[in-house]
């Protein structure tokens, strides 16, 4: 207790002179006081900070405090959250290590600290947060990691239909770029709010949570969307929607009317578009991502194979200085062909693996990852937090049923118990041979 004393008064002090530093040093004791009381409360705790995007670093190493907490996250996740990974886990992380090997050529070929350091930092985005939060679900707290996450984008939908209407009132109707907790990018409120509406909007059994709750925060957050006027956002929600109300967790049924409220998201999104195609303002978003698209093209021209770097916009290793605002795109100048081969592997392979799992966890996975790709297909794709949110709650539901499967096997029911033990099935009824006259199997009406 002195010696904890001791160092609050220390920081207190310290505080004084650097406030940032005593902040980062105050962070690291309370991280540290988690890790020795409970490892298992540091992932938990990383899925509602995962949404901040305040940055850190400059130059190459400029990354948000929420890839400084991911990356913490997921070194007490990989030493202390119980093993070994499912099947299904591990098919995950090893298509994701695929990719990275395939996009290791453009690091080889073309030595730059930035391209090294992206080269990891994909890595943690996808396989970092799946193994953060596979952590939270598999130790049976994925209700209380995805409440703190929904809780938090909350508070950021909050904020941005808030702005929308202060702006509105003053006749501004254009999208929002909320400055409360943090300034944000309206594509990154977007996004992120629209994987939390997501989520809220699946609310699978396995949460707990209560209807009217879930769906409050769904509205909200699809609100958020909407004002946030992110059109990708828009697409890639309204692509969920349809998957989890086609396909919904067993036992339960899906009213079908949300789809007539995504039909005129649809058409608001190609207005959108279409009047600035038929604009005669060449710099606005649709002419200025039609010029990038052709640019990119350039680019990949010159290195077809491997490309020529990641993030090589940031280190002037071309006449051009965008990020190309489209996955395949964005893959094919940075990394090639090679690359390209390597991320449709992993995201199809992905889709696969979590379309064969339980639908109870799977279908929610799907969607999630399928609302990422689709939001990749309009705007940057390989963009820190929008990367890893999807992946982190993808890792909770593969947790999550690991979890279930881990009760069941120590817990098996009754019936289980009495013919593994070759007892009587409760009621003192004997269990009935197969075949037997008595038996339905095989037995015809």
């Amino acid at each position: 207790m002195v010696g904890v004393a001791g160092l609050l008064l220390a920081l207190g002090a310290a505080s004084v002179v650097d406030s940032r530093s005593a902040t980062i040093a105050a962070l690291a004791l309370f991280g540290a006081g988690l890790l020795i009381y409970d490892p298992m409360s540091v992932p938990v705790i990383a899925m509602p900070v995962s949404i901040v995007v305040e940055r850190v670093g400059a130059g190459s190493i400029d990354l948000t405090i929420s890839d400084v907490v991911l990356f913490a996250a997921f070194w007490v996740a990989l030493l202390f959250a119980p093993r070994p990974f499912s099947r299904p886990m591990r098919a995950m992380l090893w298509l994701n290590a695929f990719y990275q090997a395939a996009t290791l050529f453009t690091v080889v070929a073309n030595p730059y600290q930035a391209n090294t350091v992206e080269w990891f930092h994909a890595w943690l985005l996808v396989g970092g947060a799946l193994v953060v939060g596979w952590a939270v679900g598999r130790s049976g707290r994925a209700r209380i990691g995805m409440s703190l996450f929904l809780a938090a984008c909350a508070v950021l939908a909050l904020s941005t239909c808030l702005d929308w209407l202060m702006a509105a009132a003053q006749g501004d109707f254009g999208p929002v770029y909320p400055q409360f907790p943090f300034p944000m990018h309206k594509n990154f409120v977007g996004d992120v709010v629209a994987f939390a509406a997501v989520v809220a909007y699946a609310r699978p059994s396995w949460l707990g949570w209560h209807r009217r709750w879930a769906l409050s925060t769904f509205w909200l957050c699809s609100l958020a969307v909407l004002a946030s006027q992110s059109r990708q956002a828009l697409i890639g929600l309204a692509g969920a929607l349809v998957l989890l109300a086609l396909r919904p967790e067993p036992g339960r049924k899906r009213s079908l009317t949300i789809l007539l409220a995504i039909i005129p998201a649809v058409v608001f999104v190609g207005t959108m578009v279409s009047e600035q195609l038929e604009s005669d303002n060449r710099f606005n978003s649709a002419h200025q991502r039609l010029t990038w698209y052709e640019q990119a093209l350039t680019v990949w021209n010159q290195n077809p194979a491997v490309g020529v770097g990641l993030r090589w916009w940031t280190a002037g290793r071309t006449e051009y200085g965008f990020q190309p605002p489209n996955a395949e795109l964005e893959i094919l100048t940075s990394a090639g062909t090679v690359g390209l081969i390597g991320f449709l592997t992993m995201v199809v392979g992905m889709t696969i693996v979590l379309w064969r799992m339980d639908r109870r966890y799977g279908t929610l996975a799907v969607a999630l990852l399928g609302s990422r790709l689709a939001q990749g297909q309009f705007d940057l794709f390989w963009v820190s937090i929008q990367v890893s949110v999807p992946f982190l709650l993808i890792g909770v539901c593969l947790g999550a049923q690991a979890f279930q499967a881990s009760q069941e096997a120590a817990d098996p029911p009754p019936d289980a118990e009495a013919l593994a033990s070759g007892g009587t099935a409760p009621g003192g009824t004997a269990p009935e041979a197969p075949g037997s006259a008595h038996s339905s199997v095989g037995v015809r009406a």
